[in-house]
């Protein structure tokens, strides 16, 4: 049995967007009738969930400085920040967040996220730390914790245990370990090369690929 597509309009929209779009409509005329309204939050969400990026940051910075203690709407707009590459700028909204809520689960994970595009290894896990030890039952934080950590490249797999010679720790191998479908050796090489080079952008870059790579194969 064949599943139907899912309807369209003329224009070719699906179903989902015709969705995201009615609710931004409705969104922005509560707003435009209340622009004091903490619906800003979900505008800006659905913004950013729409591909509208630069909409999003802006009506999170505009609610923000009418609400500026609505954590919600700063999650909001460190995730927005993120989406166009401003890592400093997401992390600073991530930080005040922190700062009056330090036993944020969700903040420590995408400061984790953060610091780990940055390069800075011991950072990420520090919050990958903070995150497991708030939600034991954060098993995907445990996982990535046991990749990042200094002592990961001690693996049970045999090229794990390369990895505790540095003659493996290069480039060209983690991009090997990629092409074989070793997502996890190659998350642990690139990690290894961030500890020593934080600003390396293609480690950087290879990291993020390798991590999605883990992602998909673990469903």
């Amino acid at each position: 049995m064949t599943s139907e597509p899912a309807p369209t309009d003329p224009g070719g929209a699906s179903s989902p967007e015709l969705a995201l779009a009615a609710a931004i409509r409705r969104y922005e005329e509560r707003l435009a009738k209340d622009p004091a309204s903490l619906g800003f939050a979900l505008l800006a969400d659905l913004y950013r969930k729409a591909g509208r990026v630069d909409d999003a940051v802006a009506v999170c910075r505009d609610g923000l400085m009418r609400h500026p203690h609505y954590a919600t709407a700063r999650l909001i707009l460190a995730k927005a920040l993120m989406t166009r590459q401003d890592f400093a700028g997401a992390l600073a909204e991530i930080e005040a967040i922190l700062r009056s809520s330090p036993m944020d689960v969700q903040c420590h994970r995408l400061a984790a996220e953060v610091h780990r595009r940055l390069g800075r290894i011991d950072e990420a896990v520090r919050h990958l730390e903070r995150a497991a030890s708030l939600d034991p039952g954060d098993r995907e934080s445990r996982a990535l914790l046991g990749l990042l950590r200094a002592g990961a490249a001690a693996g049970e797999s045999g090229v794990a245990r390369l990895l505790t010679d540095d003659t493996f720790v290069t480039p060209a191998f983690g991009a090997l370990c990629l092409d074989q479908g070793l997502a996890d050796e190659a998350t642990i090489v690139f990690t290894r090369l961030l500890r020593k080079h934080p600003d390396d952008a293609g480690a950087r870059e290879r990291l993020e690929t390798a991590l999605r790579a883990r992602s998909r194969r673990k469903g």
